[in-house]
């Protein structure tokens, strides 16, 4: 018997690492990297990464890049070349557009062109994916398992760190329970928990939807500020009472909690985009300084609950053309678009014109 770690345990202890500002080294086509987050980037971490030798290069998002006005020479990343006296401010700059209007001066930038991006493609992938700003500092390293081994660092091969880009693992349902609410009593809630160790996602349940049927069906990402708070910033919280309600209204129908917070870029680079707006930057702009695409979310996650749960059709409530095309690309007929048109304040309305115009949603 062994108590190696599997590669699920190996890829959530890399996160954790990352969110806890350790490297971890990643192998791969015959090379080695060493790679650290960014934003956790600290002065001592710098100084050995210096001691141990060779050229320091930080791996930003295309999107990241275009802001910067460095040239990303493998489309889709660009690998920065860091000078030997930048600082772990610096470095953190670069990630962070938290000052970019105040010290727009960081360049000329040099960016690398040669070699393969593999690795450096898969560190961004890694640091994203433990929800931290999507730049990596990476260093290549002669023996990648030697030297994890030796400092008892987290090691995954290139395929390993890929598959934590994959943000729809299997769900498995964990437990369900009834709870009467207000917009229904006869109401129920479904836990799935991911095989990989992920976040957990939930299905509220209204009445006893026919299976054979088209299920009034409702995929709302989480909002802490907008379903808790009663943020006036977004539409969210408004959204979900009104789509319970319709529900309830109905005598049955399924919503589903998705935890993917901030259009899937966790709650941390969500208030990082918020304060991105109040500089005059659009919900999009704002997603692209930091590094991100429009939308991170995976709606596949949801598509799976619901076969899960025994669902084939759904009456889809959105204005999000979108979801429908994701969840009828996994196996759903969405058999209608029912509007959900509610929670427009003096505070959003830019805020849902971007949506229309750059997301296209239908409001």
């Amino acid at each position: 018997m062994t108590l190696r770690p599997t590669t699920l345990e190996r890829l959530n202890r890399a996160r954790a690492d990352l969110r806890m500002g350790l490297p971890v080294i990643l192998t791969g086509e015959g090379t080695a990297i060493l790679a650290i987050a960014a934003e956790v980037l600290d002065p001592a971490r710098l100084a050995h990464l210096r001691v141990m030798g060779g050229d320091l290069v930080l791996a930003l998002t295309s999107r990241r890049a275009a802001t910067l006005k460095a040239r990303a020479y493998d489309g889709d990343i660009a690998r920065v070349v860091v000078p030997p006296d930048a600082t772990p401010g610096w470095i953190r700059d670069l990630a962070d557009p938290a000052d970019d209007l105040s010290n727009p001066l960081r360049g000329p930038l040099q960016t690398q062109r040669e070699g393969s991006a593999a690795l450096h493609r898969a560190a961004i992938g890694l640091v994203k994916s433990a929800q931290l700003l999507p730049a990596a500092l990476v260093l290549g390293v002669s023996d990648g398992m030697a030297l994890a081994q030796e400092n008892s660092l987290t090691q995954l091969c290139l395929n390993e760190a890929i598959a934590a880009q994959d943000s729809s693992p299997p769900l498995a349902p964990v437990v369900s329970a009834r709870l009467p609410m207000e917009a229904a009593e006869a109401g129920r809630v479904h836990i799935f928990r991911p095989d990989n160790g992920g976040v957990e996602h939930y299905a509220i349940e209204i009445g006893m939807p026919d299976r054979s049927a088209p299920v009034l069906a409702r995929l709302h990402s989480a909002c802490f500020t907008g379903d808790v708070l009663g943020s006036l910033k977004c539409d969210c919280g408004p959204q979900l009472r009104a789509a319970l309600a319709q529900m309830g209204a109905e005598g049955a129908g399924v919503l589903l909690y998705l935890n993917q917070e901030g259009r899937g870029i966790g709650l941390a680079n969500k208030m990082r985009a918020y304060s991105l707006q109040d500089q005059g930057f659009d919900t999009v702009e704002a997603n692209h300084r930091l590094g991100f695409e429009d939308d991170e979310r995976d709606f596949r996650i949801g598509a799976g609950i619901l076969r899960t749960m025994g669902f084939g059709q759904i009456r889809l409530l959105t204005n999000n053309p979108a979801k429908m095309r994701m969840l009828a690309a996994n196996g759903l007929e969405v058999i209608e678009r029912v509007p959900l048109r509610v929670g427009e304040t003096r505070h959003n309305a830019h805020y849902l014109a971007t949506k229309a115009s750059k997301s296209g949603h239908l409001l």
